[in-house]
């Protein structure tokens, strides 16, 4: 049954108060000797069952997609994930899926959600010194996950809907992680000084237990455990360049003082020192990244010649790509393929160097040799995510669609909510003439990335469909029906 909406109002106001005091909170100062972490709780304590938490994550990430421009590109998304994946593994409360994503935009944030979702703004990866840097704040972000820190603050107001309080966790995120976090301070009007207070205090506990159990994490990945002070003292020192009000979104949601370095630093301090070389995927992520924000390719050139002409670089490989891609886009195909050529010399199973020469072939009018470029990569690499979405989209390009769903399926076991895949899947369905199908994968795309209304009338076309058999018309009637009941909730509490 749904909550009214006095209850609706009275819990989001709530849920926002706690949750913008969990992402903005300094933590409490440490003293000479060994801080004891406060007990806050097991964190294996059933606040919310797994299906809940799930269903929660899952509207949460709906809302993120709908909200904030998540990055879809394959390489990028492949990276993140495999390092998010590194980093769960070594920490032993990380229990279930994760899923870690990217935000287009040039700030310096990081953010965890319900259900293992996490969030990585391309700013963060780009001012990054070292991958173990970067491994340090996802960390953190993974211990907020791990320790159930935005779970048991849901619990205190658990009698919200879930698909509402998915939404008011994500406007809370969203205001207090971009650069809008009044949005999420102003829900905070008329709420006793004490319990604000009382909240606050939990959420140092939450901030101190993150950034232990990240160093902990770090050091079991086999990544530098003095990377999260390294970057917290590299953070510390910036924030003497700006005013107040113009803070990193970083130092704002996770405020950087003397005693938080110190305490980090006596943390990393009880682990070996592990010097680590980071890897070419983090290295080629950044430049492709920097690319990407570049305003167009001329400008893109003319850093990466100057860079390599002056030796200014900290990995030439990876400055040799962006110099690539930045060629590619201007159309100077012959140059591109030169240093692509090179590059695939050394290192000839790259993933970003194969899906780079299709792209090439591709553009240069080569079609059908990039195809088997891709088709290369895959049977040297099976079931490789972004080589599968790069030869699928290459192969709806040459007008074999036939050929391109058995791929994306087998990539949708594993990925459920991957919008993409949807995307490309309708594209497939609908260009071999499989019309209904591809109204249901566009449904989902548009469920997925909270267009709920959107998804409800591919649904109601698809059924129209009187070929249907009775069990697929059936299971596309619960979907629908699942889906209304969603929207229909969501409607209620904006009323």
């Amino acid at each position: 049954m749904f909550a009214t909406r006095q209850k609706i109002s009275l819990a989001a106001t709530l849920l926002t108060v706690w949750l913008c005091l969990l992402l903005v909170a300094a933590p409490a100062a440490r003293g000479a000797e060994e801080l004891a972490l406060p007990d806050i709780g097991n964190p294996s304590g059933n606040v919310l069952t797994p299906a809940e938490e799930r269903r929660l994550g899952r509207a949460f990430m709906r809302s993120i997609r709908n909200s904030l421009p998540v990055i879809q590109d394959p390489l990028l998304s492949a990276y993140i994930q495999s390092l998010g994946e590194r980093l769960t593994s070594a920490n032993e409360d990380a229990a279930g899926n994760f899923e870690f994503f990217l935000i287009n935009s040039p700030q310096i944030n990081a953010f965890a959600g319900p259900g293992g979702y996490i969030g990585v703004f391309a700013g963060l990866i780009t001012t990054t010194e070292s991958e173990s840097e970067l491994a340090s704040v996802v960390a953190h972000e993974v211990a907020h996950v791990s320790q159930k820190h935005l779970v048991r603050t849901y619990d205190a107001v658990n009698r919200m809907s879930l698909p509402a309080a998915a939404v008011a966790i994500a406007a809370v995120i969203i205001g207090a992680a971009t650069d809008n976090p009044d949005a999420a301070v102003a829900a905070a009007t008329g709420i006793q000084a004490g319990m604000m207070q009382r909240e606050i205090n939990f959420t140092r506990a939450h901030e101190e237990e993150a950034d232990s159990i990240g160093i902990k994490t770090l050091a079991a990945a086999g990544f530098d455990p003095t990377a999260m002070p390294v970057f917290f003292s590299r953070m510390g020192k910036a924030s003497r360049l700006y005013d107040n009000g113009k803070l990193p979104e970083f130092l704002r949601t996770h405020p950087v003082t003397s005693n938080r370095i110190a305490d980090a630093y006596g943390r990393a301090g009880d682990f070996p020192y592990q010097q680590r070389r980071d890897s070419l995927a983090y290295h080629l992520a950044r430049e492709r990244l920097r690319v990407m924000a570049f305003n167009n390719a001329a400008e893109g050139i003319a850093f990466y010649s100057k860079a390599l002409a002056d030796g200014r670089y900290r990995n030439e490989a990876a400055h040799r790509y962006g110099y690539a891609l930045s060629l590619t886009a201007a159309r100077r195909y012959t140059q591109a393929d030169e240093l692509l050529t090179g590059l695939l010399q050394k290192h000839p199973d790259q993933i970003e160097y194969v899906a780079a020469k299709a792209e090439l072939e591709k553009l240069s009018g080569q079609a059908a040799l990039g195809v088997e470029t891709l088709k290369r990569g895959l049977s040297e690499h099976p079931g490789n995510y972004p080589l599968s979405i790069y030869y699928a989209q290459a192969l709806l390009d040459l007008g074999r669609p036939r050929e391109v769903k058995p791929i994306l399926e087998r990539q949708l076991n594993g990925r459920p909510d991957d919008t993409l895949l949807y995307k490309l899947l309708a594209q497939a369905s609908g260009d071999a003439g499989e019309k209904t199908q591809g109204h249901q994968y566009l449904a989902e795309y548009y469920y997925h990335t909270g267009a709920l209304n959107s998804a409800v009338m591919q649904l109601e076309i698809a059924l129209k469909d009187r070929t249907l058999d009775y069990y697929e018309s059936a299971r596309m009637a619960a979907r629908l029906k699942e889906i209304r009941a969603e929207e229909q909730d969501l409607e209620a509490r904006d009323r």
